[in-house]
């Protein structure tokens, strides 16, 4: 297969387009689904889908990161991270890690109580449209990265398939509430999501020590 390489003349203003478009979709798309996930978690009771909206909002500084970085290289076309991105990255990295704390301690406190939520129907709507959604960011963000031969756009197609893992596990621990009653269930994707959470807050410390490449890029290589 051939590919463009991003330093040429003729392949940069397509490039840019592209990335800035999934960038902007990525930010606006996860502020929507964390306000929506948020608020029908609190009001449904259910903290798996209170933390993945937690977790979008999160995903939001992320990808304003990402954004920036774009603007960036568009001036100089060098994809080392600058002091906004590493603040960013910092920032997000620890946000993820406070989010796993309290997700674990919630979930701890609802296993020792025994609630339930009232209904998780929300959590199998938000999460069905979380992975149609984020399957086809991560699939242009492959493709174009792929094809300018950009590293960095490929990096935040891995972290994009992480999002993809926390969606199918809201989705599983939503329809098996819904389907068995059982609250334990909520919890342990309450517990997923935190384990989610926890990766990628560790790999946001790394990138900001000057790792662009998740771990999971490899896979990302290879689908």
């Amino acid at each position: 297969m051939s590919i463009t390489v991003l330093n040429s003349d003729r392949g940069k203003p397509a490039f840019y387009t592209w990335a800035v478009a999934l960038a902007l979709i990525t930010i606006f798309y996860n502020l929507v689904e964390g306000i929506v996930s948020v608020f029908f978690g609190l009001e449904d009771g259910t903290i798996a889908l209170f933390g993945f909206g937690v977790d979008s909002f999160v995903e939001v500084i992320s990808g304003v990161g990402i954004w920036h970085m774009i603007r960036r290289m568009r001036q100089n076309a060098n994809e080392s991270p600058d002091r906004f991105e590493k603040t960013a990255l910092k920032v997000t990295g620890t946000s993820f890690l406070i989010l796993t704390a309290g997700l674990l301690m919630s979930a701890a406190i609802n296993l020792y109580k025994g609630s339930r939520p009232t209904t998780t129907v929300w959590g199998i709507i938000v999460s069905g449209v979380s992975i149609l959604t984020m399957w086809l960011l991560m699939h242009y963000k492959i493709k174009i990265g792929r094809r300018f031969n950009s590293q960095a756009l490929l990096a935040d197609a891995a972290c994009t398939k992480t999002c993809i893992y926390l969606s199918v596990v809201l989705l599983v621990a939503s329809i098996g509430y819904e389907v068995t009653g059982i609250g334990l269930l909520d919890s342990i994707g309450a517990l997923g999501i935190a384990l989610f959470s926890y990766r990628e807050g560790r790999e946001s410390l790394e990138k900001a020590k000057g790792n662009l490449i998740c771990s999971c890029q490899r896979d990302c290589r290879g689908s």
